[in-house]
């Protein structure tokens, strides 16, 4: 089992990498950037609900960490197409 530092650690390098892929979409302008846009903010407040939902029913903040871990992934492996 990996640790929660660690994992922490691995999310702040790969949001960084969105951030970063998601800038250049949304500087390119144009329909795909307001999508994008529209998408994160979207995104932000399920993934608000779903950590409080989480640790409101007694989840770890570890499980939060790695649900967040997948979402930016598949956010990464998205925009990199």
């Amino acid at each position: 089992m990996r640790s929660l530092p660690l994992d922490m650690a691995k999310l702040a390098i790969e949001a960084q990498q969105v951030i970063w892929l998601r800038t250049m979409r949304i500087a390119w302008g144009g329909a795909a950037a307001s999508r994008e846009v529209n998408l994160m903010f979207a995104e932000k407040v399920a993934a608000l609900i779903a950590a409080t939902g989480t640790l409101a029913t007694g989840g770890s903040p570890h499980h939060v960490v790695r649900g967040y871990r997948r979402k930016v992934r598949s956010n990464v492996r998205r925009l990199s197409r």
